[in-house]
């Protein structure tokens, strides 16, 4: 049993190696997005076999025997053209592997670098934890404690004469055994709300959601191994913004212009009536091609920001997509007018590629 389990754990060393060294490649292709299941997420990898050797077929040679000359490298003769016909070899196989979402977050973590977040929010949830602070006679031998165990015994011994100074073994017998014991005590929890923000505008096409949703997989597996609980919230928006269900985030798609500051206002209502700031965690993500509508819209954004959800939010996130069709100019006024606010953070995500980059810059504050 100790040798299955030393070489599983191995096994879920080289696992975790090969995750880290191709995290990249993992979060561009969003393949763990379509295998996840309620706490496991299946990662395909190729096939991880144990070195071994190989032996050539019977009655071929040894080493050092045929035609040539001492000095002469040792080669596999002329490359023959192939005839066309199958095979009768195996290709490579690509394995699934199991893991949990926590072990995906820390290895996550790890990689990018990512600090602990230090909750803002009070408590708000209240739950049953152990706590060992009692000790009992009976209990399983995993429990045995045994510093009160050799105390108990050692106190029978001088109490009944038999303990020998000279010779001073200590043998327990059965009443002498103590186990810890536990008592279920209450523990604050802190919770925090994802608010996601999406221009659902003619300019964001599929391969736009794609990429916002890829890069949401990612917020949502560390951000949940950092909070007890976590909800979400979908706020989609052209010129208007209503709340919708997360199916309809990631396939509305209107035909109207773009008025970035109704998503601003409805999630700074959204605040107001169902997440005190007092006990709630709060992180609006806000996705766009970076098109606004004219007329002051994007002064009347910076105005919500920095008097509403700024002073509400543990940190404010902007994600920029890249779009044929949209201006791109968003992300450039929001970097000049809140260029030294610790509190805010933006990144361009013009690609899959780009969403390991713009992860770490969105995680990477410990917000």
């Amino acid at each position: 049993m100790q040798r299955i389990e030393r070489d599983f754990n191995r096994f879920r060393r080289i696992v975790r190696g090969q995750i880290k060294g191709n995290l990249r490649k993992y979060m561009s292709q969003g393949e763990m997005i379509g295998r996840q299941g309620r706490r496991m997420v299946s990662i395909p990898m190729p096939q991880i076999d144990i070195p071994r050797f190989r032996y050539g077929a019977k009655q071929s040679g040894g080493v050092g025997q045929g035609e040539g000359n001492p000095g002469d490298p040792i080669g596999q003769g002329e490359p023959q053209p192939g005839q066309g016909q199958a095979g009768s070899e195996p290709g490579e196989h690509i394995l699934e592997v199991d893991i949990s979402l926590e072990e995906l977050a820390q290895i996550m973590g790890e990689e990018l670098q990512l600090p602990n977040i230090q909750p803002k929010g009070q408590k708000n949830i209240v739950t049953e934890k152990a706590k060992y602070n009692r000790v009992r006679r009976v209990g399983p031998e995993s429990l045995r404690h045994f510093k009160r165990t050799y105390k108990e015994a050692l106190r029978r011994q001088l109490s009944s004469g038999t303990y020998d100074p000279q010779r001073p073994v200590i043998i327990p017998i059965k009443d002498d055994t103590r186990y810890r014991s536990w008592t279920d005590v209450p523990a604050p929890e802190s919770n925090a709300v994802i608010i996601y923000m999406m221009d659902v505008s003619g300019s964001m096409g599929n391969e736009q959601k794609e990429l916002v949703r890829h890069t949401a997989f990612w917020i949502e597996t560390w951000l949940r191994s950092q909070y007890h609980e976590i909800e979400i919230i979908y706020i989609a928006h052209d010129a208007a913004a209503k709340e919708v269900d997360r199916e309809t985030f990631y396939h509305l798609r209107e035909g109207g212009g773009t008025r970035i500051s109704s998503a601003y206002k409805l999630c700074n209502e959204i605040i107001d009536a169902r997440y005190s700031p007092e006990e709630w965690n709060i992180y609006p993500f806000h996705f766009s091609d970076g098109d606004n509508w004219g007329d002051g819209d994007t002064d009347l954004c910076f105005k919500v920001l920095e008097q509403e959800l700024l002073p509400k939010s543990n940190q404010f996130c902007y994600g920029q997509v890249h779009s044929l069709y949209g201006s791109g100019s968003f992300i450039h006024a929001l970097r000049k007018q809140f260029a030294n606010h610790e509190l805010l953070v933006a990144s361009e995500i013009g690609s899959r590629d780009q969403i390991y980059d713009a992860i770490k810059v969105f995680l990477g504050r410990g917000k």
